[in-house]
C-alpha cells in the first residue's frame, strides 16, 4: 500500500498522479490518497507517503509518517523543493526505483513540542523544521530558558526559534542562524533580534530537553508554520529530539545536500562571477540568441 498526501491546490486527478495511481494498481499495488489538510486515516499496510506539493506539504508528511515508521517521497510541485526529491514528471519512474529497491534512506531528526501550562501538558506536535515564538502584536519579548532543568538565562528578543539541522537552511537561516548538515540529530536555539548583541546562536545535543518560558507576555508559538498556539504568561514550551527519526527515500547520493546549498540557496557563488564563470554565461547568452 502507498499514500499519496497533496496540497489542496494539486488535485486528485492530475493526470501524473492518475497514472501513477494507475501503474501500482495494474502492479497489484494499492494506493490511497488525502490532502494534507486533512489527516489519512487508511495507514495499515502503508509502505510509503508520497507528498505532492512543495516544503510544506513534506512537512505536514513528515509529522504522520515518522511515528508510523513510514518513509516519505518528496514530489516537487512548489517552487523551492528543497525537501523533495523529485519533481513531478518523474513520479512513476520514483514509484518503480521504490518498489525495486533502488533507493537509500536519509534518515532525519524532529522535534517533539509540548505546551506547559500551570503543570499540565495540554499540546503536543511534531516538526520536521522548527518552532518559533513571538509576542502577539510584535514587539520584544522576555524569555526564559532551561536546558535539563538547568537555567541558561533569561533573553529580550523579537522572539525565538528552535529548530533541528534540516530547519537550519529554513526560517533559523533566515534569522542568522549556523547551516548543519541534516544527518546530525543536533537542535539550534537562535534568537531573533536580540536587544543585547552578545546573544548568540546556540547548537546542543538532541538529548537533552530545551524549555523556553513566557514569563510575562502574551505571545504565540507555531510549529513548522502550522496554525499558532496562544500562549499565555507564565506558560512554557518543552523541546526535544523525536525519538524517531523521519526516513526520506533518495534516490541521489549524500552529497546533493551541498548541492541544493547552491542551487535553491545561492551559498557559495560569488555576487560577481569569476572570469571564468562570466566568460561561460556569455557564451552562454551569446549561444541562446
Amino acid at each position: 500500500m502507498i499514500g499519496f498526501l497533496h496540497h489542496p491546490q494539486v488535485p486528485a486527478s492530475h493526470p501524473v498522479l492518475v497514472q501513477a495511481r494507475r501503474r501500482l494498481q495494474q502492479g497489484g499495488v494499492g494506493s490511497w490518497i488525502s490532502t494534507r489538510d486533512h489527516a489519512p486515516r487508511l495507514w495499515r499496510g502503508t509502505r510509503l507517503l508520497v507528498t505532492l506539493g512543495g516544503d510544506g506539504t513534506v512537512l505536514s508528511g513528515a509529522a504522520l509518517a515518522a511515528p508510523r515508521g513510514i518513509p516519505i517521497l518528496g514530489v516537487n510541485l512548489g517552487r523551492l523543493g528543497f525537501l523533495t526529491e523529485i519533481e513531478i514528471g518523474g513520479l512513476v519512474e520514483g514509484l518503480g526505483r521504490f518498489l525495486s529497491g533502488d533507493y537509500r534512506l536519509d534518515e532525519r531528526n524532529l522535534l517533539e513540542v509540548g505546551l506547559v501550562r500551570s503543570g499540565r501538558s495540554l499540546r503536543r506536535a511534531l516538526g520536521l523544521n522548527e518552532v518559533s515564538v513571538q509576542r502577539i502584536g510584535g514587539g520584544v519579548i522576555r524569555l526564559r530558558l532551561a536546558v535539563d532543568e538547568q537555567e541558561v538565562g533569561v533573553i529580550d528578543a523579537d522572539g525565538v526559534i528552535v529548530a533541528t539541522a534540516t530547519g537550519s537552511t529554513a526560517y533559523a537561516l533566515a534569522a542568522g542562524g549556523p547551516v548543519l548538515e541534516p544527518s546530525l540529530g543536533d537542535l539550534l536555539l537562535v534568537p531573533m533580534n536580540p536587544f543585547a548583541l552578545t546573544v548568540r546562536p546556540i547548537v546542543f545535543p538532541a538529548d537533552q530537553r530545551l524549555t523556553v518560558e513566557v514569563p510575562r507576555d502574551r505571545a504565540t508559538a507555531s510549529v513548522d508554520g502550522a496554525p499558532p498556539w496562544r500562549l499565555r504568561p507564565g506558560d512554557s514550551l518543552r523541546v526535544s529530539g523525536f525519538g524517531r527519526r523521519l526516513r526520506m527515500v533518495r534516490f541521489s547520493g549524500p552529497e546533493r545536500f551541498y548541492g541544493l546549498l547552491q542551487q535553491k540557496l545561492g551559498w557559495g557563488l560569488p555576487l560577481v562571477p569569476t572570469p571564468e564563470r562570466a566568460s561561460g554565461m556569455w557564451k552562454e547568452a551569446s549561444q541562446a540568441c
